[in-house]
């Protein structure tokens, strides 16, 4: 077995004697594309989400140096009319391109270096085969082709490590770019790969590299085509986990889930998941991932109204995004669009492609983003969301002159969260100020009851004995209006299918005194 070729099954061997949640259809859908013209493949998650234990895996299957079909064949994939073609078939390289940036970050020649390395490792796998001392990759590659009849897979990991760690240094990145337009764009790939799978964070670059890799078809966070159900864990696979580990499903949904990728409604981060259960105990996780600090320097530009935007989606809200815009590049970050699409990319965001949508997924996210805003000293928002939980238990013991009270605290003239341009501005930031209540309810916006849209319910989690929450919101109208809405329309009918007893809360926002009044009334059935 080499270090770069014929690697073995090792790795995905690991992930097998680990807890593995069988993802081995993926294998069906790249064996469709081999010896095709869609045989280029770039595949680009968030971290966390799975990327390096799919690329071992078809390592695994792909690799004629061993004999893996133990590790498979109690998996889906072993049912498909295409695993018996491919199995074990091909000669692979497979590179991580994250261990070189370890190894040559300082040297300014690192395409040069890793060239040699890889180039030497082939050359001793086909000692047979002369190497001029003139040869790239390529003439290594297709002489081999020549003499052997093989055509290679080649498996890049991180394939935009280098575009991400050098963005100050055109020339290695110019130099990385030549380097894979020479593998993938010569005209002799045809025949020297069975296939090409690349996988990453960012999709490819929209100009640098567009015209050297036009020829890849992508898989992204935004646009993941056939492959959505590969990007996470679904509802039914993290059962199976919680019952197996004893967890609470409740939880592992209120901390992991979300995302929807391409048609997949609800997906959960499969990283954090897996820890979760590990450790018998739901956090975030996301500290080792990296790209925190990150995160928040592109959230301080608040771009076109974005810190509004950040404050919208958690309170539960949705904004739009263009994400056709974003250049794929970390260094050339231009708008608002650019930092959420950035966003959608790392996982950070949810991207709902039918209305061209971002939101935050759940608690575990949600929480980055809170530090971020933190970080970031935006302290109006930070002292609604510290005085979130005493907000809550106003409403519960039907305090409505605090409520009031601290609505005002949340939105004063001089430092509002939000303009009160609508009443979506305002349930913007009731929802942000009722944060904590996260912790124990389910949140709604826009809640569908059949006879309108509730502004927002609140409908306790499982094990939670307090009412739950119907809030109807109001601009430059009365709260007697706003509680006869809720009656009228028949809100509580339709959340009683979930709970006991109900709270219903009218909260307006008079515009000329610049005050909220609050009236709070217990429903039962």
């Amino acid at each position: 077995m080499g270090i770069y070729i014929n690697k073995g099954d090792r790795m995905f061997r690991q992930s097998r004697n680990s807890e593995y949640v069988d993802k081995s259809e993926l294998i069906a859908v790249v064996n469709k594309t081999l010896f095709t013209r869609q045989k280029f493949s770039c595949v680009t998650r968030g971290r966390r989400f799975g990327k390096s234990m799919a690329a071992e895996m078809l390592c695994a299957y792909y690799d004629h140096s061993c004999q893996s079909r133990p590790l498979f064949a109690d998996l889906k994939i072993a049912s498909d009319p295409s695993f018996e073609e491919h199995l074990n078939k091909y000669p692979v390289i497979y590179v991580d391109m994250t261990s070189f940036i370890t190894r040559f970050r300082a040297q300014p020649d690192i395409v040069v270096k890793m060239q040699a390395e890889v180039m030497g490792d082939i050359h001793e796998a086909y000692p047979d085969v002369v190497m001029k001392p003139d040869d790239d990759l390529m003439s290594l590659l297709q002489r081999i082709c020549a003499k052997t009849g093989e055509a290679f897979v080649f498996i890049i990991d991180e394939w935009d490590a280098i575009l991400r760690e050098f963005t100050q240094q055109p020339d290695t990145k110019d130099s990385y770019v030549s380097w894979l337009r020479r593998l993938f764009k010569d005209v002799t790939a045809a025949d020297v790969f069975a296939g090409i799978y690349m996988t990453g964070i960012l999709p490819i670059k929209k100009y640098a590299t567009q015209s050297a890799l036009n020829n890849f078809q992508e898989y992204s966070m935004v646009e993941p085509i056939n492959m959505g159900r590969f990007f996470g864990f679904t509802k039914d696979e993290v059962r199976g986990l919680a019952e197996k580990y004893g967890m609470d499903f409740d939880e592992l949904e209120k901390w992991y889930d979300g995302y929807q990728i391409g048609d997949e409604r609800s997906m959960f981060n499969p990283n954090s998941v897996m820890q979760a259960v590990r450790s018998q105990r739901c956090r975030s996780f996301w500290a080792a991932t990296g790209s925190f600090d990150a995160i928040t320097g592109y959230i301080r530009m608040n771009f076109d109204g974005l810190k509004d935007d950040i404050i919208c989606m958690l309170g539960g809200g949705r904004v739009k995004v263009n994400p056709t815009k974003f250049q794929n590049d970390l260094s050339i970050v231009r708008s608002k669009d650019d930092v959420l699409t950035l966003l959608i990319h790392l996982g950070y965001l949810s991207y709902e492609w039918r209305r061209s949508e971002c939101y935050v997924p759940n608690r575990e996210v949600a929480g980055e983003m809170v530090n971020a805003v933190e970080e970031n000293r935006w302290e109006h928002v930070v002292n609604a969301l510290e005085q979130s939980e005493r907000l809550l238990q106003a409403t519960l013991r039907g305090d409505a002159d605090t409520v009031a009270r601290m609505m005002d605290d949340a939105h004063t003239e001089n430092t509002s969260i939000l303009s009160y341009n609508d009443e979506n501005s305002l349930a913007c930031v009731v929802s942000l100020a009722y944060y904590y209540a996260r912790n124990d309810y389910h949140f709604h916006r826009e809640y569908p009851t059949g006879c309108g849209y509730a502004d927002l319910v609140l409908i306790p989690r499982k094990n939670v004995e307090s009412p739950a929450l119907v809030v109807e919101l109001k601009k430059d109208s009365t709260v007697e209006a706003a509680i006869s809405q809720i009656k009228q329309r028949k809100y509580p009918q339709q959340v009683a299918d979930y709970t006991g007893d109900i709270l219903l809360v009218g909260i307006n926002y008079d515009g000329e005194t610049k005050r909220h009044t609050c009236q709070i009334e217990r429903w039962t059935k």
